[in-house]
């Protein structure tokens, strides 16, 4: 993997900070020359750094102000988007609108995939599930989330929709952030598993409006279960 450059690094460096909390959308962000001490570099690595932060609206630049922080859904960037959502503080919104993002794109993939699942893929969504009670009973939250995961992405990839499980990628880390954190309470394993059974049936019976509204229903149990005991408790 080629090394990030110098500027890269800053950048990285200071995005970091952003994620972190430091720098709330809506402050002040340093100047260069407090920036370049901070990281030991050139105030021109910087300046650098902050301009490529700034193309990718993460930063503006108010002349006579400042350059001050975005709020995140102004952030043009999805790897940093991604960032602040798996490893940012209290930011609610993230978690939510992620939620939102899964339920447009998996209600849909789990309509296609009631027709083209195969027998195989059954099998498998079979043995995840069985996965999850197995790590539920036991109390392995890591077993759960990868069980849990595993399902989800078996029916991606059943779908036949090359696009659909391409999308994901880049979110697997987020997801298995946000599904560890949520996974800890063992009424939303309990949800989670009856929900799992009823979108497997689905599949199993080739039924593609019922496989929908199973797996709408998941993510709306998901989205009240987020609500009800991590983001109120």
């Amino acid at each position: 993997m080629a090394r990030k450059s110098l500027v890269g690094v800053v950048a990285d460096e200071l995005l970091d900070r952003i994620v972190a909390g430091e720098f709330p959308p809506g402050t002040v962000v340093p100047g260069e020359l407090e920036l370049s001490a901070k990281h030991e570099v050139s105030r021109m690595t910087v300046r650098e750094a902050m301009k490529t932060l700034e193309a990718q609206r993460i930063l503006s630049v108010e002349r006579g102000r400042g350059t001050f922080v975005n709020p995140l859904n102004r952030w043009a960037s999805l790897e940093a988007v991604l960032r602040a959502a798996s490893e940012g503080k209290n930011d609610a919104a993230a978690a939510v609108q992620l939620i939102e993002l899964r339920r447009m794109l998996e209600t849909g993939a789990c309509e296609l995939a009631a027709s083209r699942v195969s027998p195989e893929e059954i099998d498998q969504l079979q043995v995840h599930v069985s996965a999850m009670q197995k790590a539920h009973d036991s109390n392995d939250v890591s077993a759960f989330v990868e069980a849990d995961l595993g399902f989800h992405d078996v029916i991606l990839h059943a779908s036949g929709n090359v696009f659909v499980a391409v999308l994901f990628e880049p979110l697997h880390r987020v997801l298995e952030t946000r599904r560890t954190q949520t996974s800890q309470i063992p009424d939303i394993q309990r949800h989670a598993i009856g929900h799992h059974r009823a979108i497997l049936k689905a599949l199993e019976a080739g039924d593609a409006p019922r496989a929908r509204e199973a797996m709408d229903a998941h993510m709306q149990q998901t989205l009240d279960d987020l609500r009800t005991y991590v983001l109120e408790a």
